[in-house]
């Protein structure tokens, strides 16, 4: 029974599972080794991107719309992120002249 349902699906749940983790391992690595402030929320980014694609894979495996639902709102939650990080990396930009994360020491009063 567990073949027939890999072989309908096309793409064996193994090979989403070891996708989402390289994509989720490039992802903290770059949060981990980077200093850009931009990098460092594409990294974020990715990481979510691979949570997203192991929460579709499980709810189509399973044959169940809850993991789909909660992909919408990590969606939504990464809009939202996307949206409130980049206007301060415009503001520590405008303060220091670079997205370098390092250079935030400056900022401390």
């Amino acid at each position: 029974m567990d073949n027939i349902s890999q072989v309908i699906q096309g793409v064996p749940l193994n090979h989403y599972i070891l996708f989402s983790t390289i994509i989720f391992a490039i992802g903290v690595t770059g949060v981990l080794i980077r200093r850009n402030a931009i990098v460092i929320f594409m990294s974020v980014e990715l990481m979510l991107n691979a949570v997203n694609l192991l929460l579709t894979a499980f709810s189509v495996y399973h044959n169940d719309a809850a993991g789909q639902v909660f992909v919408f709102f990590i969606m939504a939650l990464a809009a939202a992120e996307v949206a409130v990080g980049l206007a301060i990396i415009v503001m520590i930009y405008r303060n220091t002249h670079s997205t370098d994360i390092n250079t935030l020491s400056k900022l401390k009063w």
